[in-house]
Parts: C-alpha cells; sequence; structure tokens
C-alpha cells in the first residue's frame, strides 16, 4: 500500500524546441513528454523511493500511454488511474521566453484528464499511508475533481494521514476570489503546505510572501515552505523560521521543479530527515529537476540526490 498518495492530472507536454518562440507562428515543437503537477510529484516521489499511488485518468491513445510506461516504470502504483476510451488524454503546449515567462495552451479538464469519480476514493487505499499530496490544478479543473479531492481529504484525516498542499493557482482560469475560495478545505486540513510567494498571497489575502507564510502557520498549518526558486526556500512553523539557500545549476527547463520540490520534501520527512535538512534535499532535488528538458526528465533518483548534496 502506499506511503505517499497523489490524485490529479496527467498529461503531455509538448513544448516549443527553441527559447523565445510564441504560439502564433508555426515552429518547431518537441515532445510528447509526460507531465501534469500531481503525476509529476508522484513519479519524483517513487524515484526517490517511497510508495506512491497516484490516482487519474488518461485516455487510450499513444500518450496515455507515454504517462503510463513512465510512472509505471518508476514504481508508481497505478491501480486507481484509470483509460477513459471515449476521451483523449489531456495535453499542454508550452512556450519558454528569455525572460524566463512561460505561455501556456491546456487541453485538460473536458480531456481524459478531467475524468474521475468519487467512488474512486476507496477508503482501504489510505490505510497506512503518510500523506497525501493535493495540487491546486486539480482542484481548479472542474467540479467532478474538487468533490473528490475533497473526500480524499475526509477519508485521509479519518486515518490520520497528513494532507500537504501545492496552491499551484491558476488564477486566470477561475479568479483569485474563487481559487481561494475552493483551496480553503483544503488549507484547513493541511499538515504541509508549498506555495510560492505570490501563491502565498493570493491564498491569504496578505501583502508580502512572509506575511502569508506566517499567517498560514497561525491558522493551523503545521510546516509552510515557501519555494523561492534561485533564491532557495524558508520554512516556517509556529514560532519561528529559517532560511535554507539554493544549489547552483543550469536551468534547462523549470516546469515540474515545484512538484519535485514537494516530492523530495515529503520523502525526507518519511526517511527521518530534520526540518533543515528536508529543505536543503528538497531544493536539491527542485534544482536538479530543471536541468533537463521535460517536466520528469530530471527528477533525480534517491542516491542522485544525496550524491548532489554531498558535492555542492
Amino acid at each position: 500500500m502506499p506511503e505517499i498518495i497523489s490524485l490529479g492530472e496527467a498529461l503531455v507536454e509538448i513544448m516549443r524546441h527553441e527559447v523565445g518562440v510564441g504560439f502564433d507562428r508555426p515552429d518547431f515543437f518537441v515532445g510528447p513528454f509526460p507531465s501534469g503537477a500531481p503525476a509529476i510529484f508522484a513519479d519524483c516521489a517513487a524515484r526517490l523511493g517511497a510508495r506512491v499511488g497516484f490516482i487519474g485518468t488518461v485516455g487510450n491513445d499513444d500518450f496515455g500511454k507515454v504517462i503510463l510506461d513512465r510512472l509505471e516504470k518508476d514504481g508508481v502504483d497505478l491501480r486507481y488511474c484509470y483509460i477513459d476510451s471515449h476521451l483523449t488524454t489531456g495535453v499542454a503546449f508550452v512556450a519558454y521566453f528569455e525572460d524566463g515567462s512561460r505561455k501556456f495552451i491546456y487541453h485538460i479538464g473536458n480531456a481524459a484528464s478531467g475524468v474521475i469519480e468519487e467512488e474512486r476514493i476507496k477508503e482501504d487505499y489510505f490505510e497506512g499511508a503518510s500523506f497525501l499530496h493535493i495540487n491546486g490544478s486539480a482542484l481548479s479543473m472542474n467540479e467532478a475533481w474538487r468533490k473528490a479531492i475533497y473526500r480524499a481529504v475526509s477519508v485521509a484525516r479519518e486515518r490520520g494521514v497528513k494532507i500537504s498542499l501545492d496552491p499551484n493557482l491558476r488564477p486566470e482560469i477561475l479568479g483569485v476570489d474563487k481559487v481561494r475560495d475552493i483551496c480553503r478545505p483544503v488549507v484547513e486540513a493541511a499538515s504541509f503546505v508549498f506555495p510560492s510567494g505570490e501563491e502565498a498571497m493570493m491564498l491569504t489575502g496578505k501583502v508580502t510572501p512572509d506575511e502569508a507564510c506566517r499567517f498560514l502557520v497561525e491558522s493551523g498549518v503545521e510546516y509552510v515552505v515557501l519555494k523561492r526558486g534561485d533564491k532557495g526556500s524558508t520554512v516556517y512553523v509556529k514560532g519561528r523560521s529559517f532560511e535554507v539557500p539554493a544549489f547552483k545549476v543550469d536551468e534547462v527547463d523549470p516546469t515540474g521543479a515545484g512538484d519535485c520540490f514537494d516530492a523530495a520534501f515529503l520523502v525526507g520527512m518519511l526517511r527521518g530527515f530534520d526540518l533543515e535538512k528536508c529543505a536543503r534535499f528538497a531544493n536539491a532535488v527542485g534544482a536538479l529537476a530543471v536541468t533537463r528538458k521535460g517536466p520528469m526528465e530530471g527528477a533525480p533518483f534517491f542516491e542522485d540526490a544525496m550524491s548532489f548534496m554531498e558535492r555542492s
């Protein structure tokens, strides 16, 4: 049975080959790469040695096969990851620009990735699990996913499974107030929240990332870990906070780095690391994740991540 359960969208990512090329003219793409924030998280956690279960849906097509083959190869339990024969697998097209920004075109909510049934949230699947990881992108997808996630949170809490949340907010889809509202039931249940500075402020309505993270801790979240990109991370717990510096790497593709960071922090907790080592381990895994093209391709195995930490 899994130690960590992740649920949400599984999709493929197809990206512009060259930086600075938008979608407004013909040019080359590369891919498909397996993707989807909850799936990236699940794959990385499995590579780092955890027993991981993933709940999601793909289409009965080659894109779905790309995703399932990767997750299965890395040891993710897929018994509740279903294949829908009537819909195609979700797709994200991505363009990167010189200033670090990205542009996306999604086919997700109306694809197989948008399909979930509450009945797939089996109570016995949560027995013995340590963490249930929720991603804001899945909450934002549609009402069916929100209902399934809220049920999963309820089932997990009844069994003493700790909830972790990566807000991964999509205000351009639903608006800040709506996203804050749909995240609230998960935030209120969460032991871990892994926001960026902008997400922390959107989630709380506070005017600085520091104020927002402190507010979350004061509201009952056990651990708030602020992801600060090339500046590292800051861990907030009741009564204190501390910064952990980043690792220097050459960035190739930043997509998925935050999901890998989340996975590493929770795996560190499973392995009994202290908080500072959990954050340093997460920084290392997040750094390695950006060094290869493709959201899952840079996710390291445990030994490689530890070796990188020791060398750096």
